[in-house]
C-alpha cells in the first residue's frame, strides 16, 4: 500500500532566511559602526539575502525605525556578546513594532567561534601560547550577562589552553585595573572600537600585550549567519 509522506511523520520544511537585519549597540566612534556594517554585509552574502545594519542608539538607523518600516519577513540578529538590558527589553520592544513577521536570534555570545577569533587577535598582537590572559568585557549588572561572560571566559580558556581571568568595565565583576598583572595579555571581549575599547587599553596598561577588538573577522560573519538560520528554524 502506498503511504503519503504526511502519514509517516515527514519532517517539516524549514523556511530559509529571506531578509537579515543586524542590530549593534552603536557608538560615536565611526570605525566601530563600520565594523557592524561590514559584518552585516558579509553575513548577508553568506546567506544570499538582503542585509541591513541597525543600532540600539547613538547611530542611525535605529532598530525601532527599521522595524516600523519592515514590509517583509525578517530575521534580526543582535551583534551583542551577552545577555543584558538591551537583549531582554529594548530589542523585543523594537521588534514588537514590526508590521511583518520577525524571527529574533539570541546575541552572538557566548560561543566558541568568538573564542577562536580572540585567539587569532592575541597571537597577531604578540601574545605567547600559554601566557596568562585577562578577558575584558564591557560588563552588565544583569546576572544572566555575568553567567554569559563566565562561559565566554571558559570558551577562551579552552581555545587558548592557558589561564584566563575575567574582568569587566561595568557591573559586579572586578575591573581590569584590579585584575591585570605585569606579564599578562589582555583580550578585549568587544566587537569594535569605541568607548569601552579605549577604557580597556587604559585600565589594562600593566599588561605586556593588549590584543585588538574582535573586528570584522569572517568567523563572526559565519556566526551571524548561523544565528539567523537557527532563529528561522526555531520560528518555523
Amino acid at each position: 500500500m502506498d503511504v503519503a509522506p504526511e502519514d509517516v511523520g515527514a519532517s517539516p520544511v524549514t523556511r530559509p532566511v529571506t531578509r537579515l537585519v543586524t542590530v549593534a549597540h552603536g557608538t560615536r566612534h565611526p570605525s566601530g559602526n563600520d565594523v557592524a556594517a561590514e559584518l552585516t554585509q558579509l553575513a548577508g552574502d553568506l546567506l544570499g539575502v538582503p542585509a541591513q545594519v541597525s543600532y540600539v542608539e547613538l547611530c542611525a538607523p535605529l532598530l525601532t525605525d527599521v522595524m516600523r518600516e519592515c514590509g517583509a519577513a525578517t530575521t534580526v540578529v543582535p551583534l551583542l556578546l551577552s545577555t543584558g538590558f538591551h537583549v531582554r527589553h529594548d530589542l523585543p520592544a523594537a521588534v514588537d513594532g514590526s508590521p511583518a513577521p520577525v524571527a529574533m536570534a539570541p546575541p552572538l555570545g557566548p560561543d566558541p567561534l568568538l573564542a577562536r577569533v580572540q585567539v587569532v587577535r592575541l597571537l597577531l598582537a604578540g601574545a605567547e601560547p600559554g601566557q596568562d590572559v585577562v578577558m575584558v568585557a564591557a560588563g552588565s549588572r544583569d546576572r544572566l550577562a555575568v553567567a554569559d561572560l563566565e562561559q565566554a571566559r571558559d570558551h577562551l580558556a579552552e581555545a587558548w589552553s592557558g589561564e584566563v581571568r575575567l574582568a569587566a568595565l561595568a557591573g559586579p565583576l572586578d575591573r581590569p585595573v584590579e585584575v591585570v598583572r605585569p606579564g599578562d595579555a589582555v583580550s578585549p571581549y568587544l566587537l569594535a572600537e569605541g568607548f569601552f575599547a579605549t577604557r580597556t587599553r587604559d585600565e589594562g596598561a600593566a599588561a605586556t600585550v593588549i590584543a585588538p577588538v574582535l573586528g570584522p573577522h569572517p568567523l563572526l560573519a559565519e556566526l551571524i549567519a548561523q544565528r539567523a538560520t537557527h532563529a528561522v528554524a526555531a520560528a518555523s
